[in-house]
């Protein structure tokens, strides 16, 4: 019996064939067929950035190592949590913040995995109409989730203060109250986030690699499933997210790996959500009590460069049988 790897927790004009008809892009032979591996490592620490342009993992961080990430986007207002770790927030209404924290009866969000921003956690923070600006002031508590080990990482509680022309301003402290910190955290237009850990009384994390440099990232991530009564649950899967910069992916169901090409793209469905790849090209067989992948599970990523590649995954294990070790196929059309 397989099912989806997943973990239930109570807790994304044709041109010289190569280009759907809006692309402009130089003509260029097909690449070669590339095969490669990520260390995501068998509990998953580690959220692996990765360039199809270059060939190779452009960066590697550890996925307990930051908790928020704030959007610089120009027009950006957007706070997100480390999904990772499987974070949630929620609203504390009428709490004096500085003070300690109950969470009785607290209703919890999560960011969804496809990047909606009308479904984030710190939904309407900030309200923006014409010249006239507004913030929440709510008093929000902040789980930190757990550690690749399974470790609880503690509550926060957090007041998101203002966005003053690219800089953030908010403040932070212990569930209990104490430790009141003021914090600020200034947009980079290199990246998509900049990114914020509660440890060591705040720090501005080193986490993404700049938003051009890379198409997709190894990590694992909280997604929302449903049961046979359409009750939604949060789930802590391992997969693939894109980049929100310039890249879209689609997943073939008509063509074998071999006949993807430049020429069968346009009729796929693609979209710029985070999660369309996702995580359902793994699975977890409770007979053989091992982890699988489906090499039918087939992809087309159009990268940050413009290009296109077909990729298809092919194993989830090192040389020395550990999980967490994604070897993937991929070849520019």
């Amino acid at each position: 019996m397989k099912i989806r790897h997943y973990i239930f927790l109570l807790i994304p004009l044709v041109l010289q064939s190569c280009f759907k008809e809006d692309e402009r892009v130089t003509p260029h032979d097909p690449g070669n067929l590339t095969t490669d591996t990520v260390a995501m490592t068998q509990y998953y620490k580690y959220q692996v950035y990765y360039s199809f342009e270059t060939g190779q993992a452009v960066k590697s961080v550890d996925k307990a190592s930051w908790d928020l990430g704030f959007s610089c986007d120009s027009a950006g207002v957007r706070v997100i949590l480390n999904t990772s770790n499987f974070m949630r927030s929620g609203i504390l209404p009428g709490h004096v913040f500085g003070t300690p924290v109950d969470t009785t009866g607290v209703q919890w969000h999560f960011d969804k995995s496809d990047g909606n921003p009308d479904s984030a956690a710190f939904l309407n923070w900030i309200t923006i109409n014409g010249n006239d600006t507004s913030y929440a002031a709510h008093t929000w508590v902040v789980d930190r989730g757990m550690d690749e080990l399974g470790n609880v990482r503690g509550l926060r509680q957090l007041v998101l203060d203002s966005l003053k022309g690219d800089t953030y301003y908010f403040r932070f402290a212990a569930k209990n109250g104490t430790g009141i910190t003021s914090f600020k955290m200034t947009k980079d237009p290199s990246l998509n986030f900049v990114c914020f850990s509660f440890a060591s009384g705040g720090l501005v994390m080193d986490v993404e690699p700049p938003k051009d440099s890379w198409d997709i990232v190894f990590t694992q991530y909280t997604t929302l499933l449903f049961t046979d009564l359409g009750e939604a649950y949060p789930y802590l899967v391992t997969g693939i997210l894109i980049n929100p910069y310039k890249v879209e992916a689609a997943q073939d169901n008509l063509n074998a790996f071999e006949a993807i090409s430049g020429t069968t793209v346009s009729a796929l469905n693609f979209s710029d959500d985070w999660d369309p790849i996702g995580y359902e090209w793994n699975q977890y067989d409770f007979d053989a009590g091992v982890y699988t992948v489906n090499p039918e599970k087939l992809y087309v990523v159009q990268s940050v460069s413009g290009f296109y590649y077909k990729l298809r995954f092919v194993g989830f294990y090192n040389l020395s049988l550990e999980k967490g070790y994604p070897s993937f196929e991929y070849q520019k059309l």
